[in-house]
């Protein structure tokens, strides 16, 4: 299984994603801002992901951090992994986590503290391995046998700590007995359907095409696909979903012909404070990335550019959300609420 982040007595260690497929390599983040910087710059991405390496991000920090400054310095490093990206809901989760865990440590001496926030980001990255797995299972049933999937941007191994959300279930269903084969967009403009999705299909030795994303309404008008499998970067409470840049209109496509529509997302990544997807905060990206493909200019070095990262899908495209406690319907105000409370 592919290992995205890992905890070692040294560093944070993980893949280097700008780099794939071309490469393999990791990159060592000895401390708090590393990791950072690592979240920022997506060398590491995808939500279930950043929220582990934010958790392992506040410990490596608590763990070098002065002891007599212990409060100061622990509200320092909270806030400096926050400020790194602001879609993805899962980035505060983990951070939220540790909070909670450093709060019930107050009284107790810093090596102890310490300690015990190492062993909490670990535990946060082994329990999103089985939750991904969890999702597989509630998801395979969905994926209809003997057609071909469609999936936007990378939720797989790489997006979480292992297994995948989207590609998780994706990966349940072959492993089931399903015979599918898997079209994947190759998401602009920072490509991760194209260098870590089908680089990801290919390792486990599944059916991979891979597809420019202006091809999708082509196929799915000619029957081509079963289903569309995405993950999520933060849920609203009435179901209203922030992904990739390039879903909605993925999701829009999928509606106009048929084809169910399905989201792959750990309960973590519902927002319950949000009422709709307005409220969503949406990234924006540097200009360069769309104005540049690996260092290479591909449009005129003086144009304005947007670059948001993300866009929000409607609740009423949306055909169901696969968790890791159970495929909540419409109303999603309900079926969610029910699901979290559990």
């Amino acid at each position: 299984m592919i290992k995205p982040i890992q905890w070692t007595d040294a560093a944070v260690v993980m893949i280097d994603q700008t780099k794939l497929p071309r490469l393999t390599e990791f990159v060592t983040c000895k401390n708090y801002e590393e990791v950072a910087e690592a979240i920022r710059s997506m060398v590491i991405r995808g939500a279930p992901a950043i929220g582990v390496a934010a958790a392992m991000g506040v410990a490596i920090g608590v763990s070098q951090a002065d002891p007599t400054r212990l409060d100061d310095e622990f509200s320092v490093i909270c806030s400096i992994l926050a400020a790194t990206r602001p879609t993805a809901v899962n980035l505060f989760w983990g951070i939220e986590r540790m909070k909670r865990k450093y709060a019930s440590l107050q009284s107790r001496p810093f090596d102890e503290i310490s300690a015990a926030l190492i062993a909490e980001a670990k535990l946060v990255r082994e329990e999103d391995i089985e939750i991904n797995r969890s999702m597989g299972r509630h998801g395979a049933p969905l994926i209809p046998d003997g057609r071909t999937v469609l999936t936007h941007c990378n939720a797989g191994a790489l997006a979480t700590a292992g297994y995948g959300t989207a590609l998780g279930v994706i990966r349940a269903a072959i492993e089931s007995g399903k015979k599918i084969d898997v079209f994947a967009d190759e998401t602009r403009p920072f490509l991760q359907g194209a260098r870590l999705t089908a680089w990801e299909l290919q390792q486990d030795g599944i059916d991979t095409t891979l597809i420019t994303d202006n091809m999708a309404g082509h196929f799915m008008k000619a029957g081509r696909i079963g289903c569309v499998v995405v993950g999520a970067d933060r849920i609203a409470g009435n179901g209203d979903v922030a992904n990739k840049i390039g879903t909605y209109s993925v999701a829009v496509l999928a509606k106009e012909n048929g084809v169910p529509f399905y989201l792959a997302a750990p309960i973590s990544t519902l927002d319950r404070s949000l009422t709709s997807g307005d409220q969503i905060p949406i990234e924006e990206r540097p200009s360069r990335e769309v104005t540049e493909v690996f260092g290479v200019p591909v449009a005129l070095v003086v144009i304005a550019v947007q670059n948001p990262a993300f866009d929000v899908t409607p609740n009423r495209y949306v055909t169901a959300i696969i968790t890791e406690k159970g495929v909540a319907r419409a109303p999603y105000e309900e079926s969610l609420r029910a699901l979290a409370a559990q």
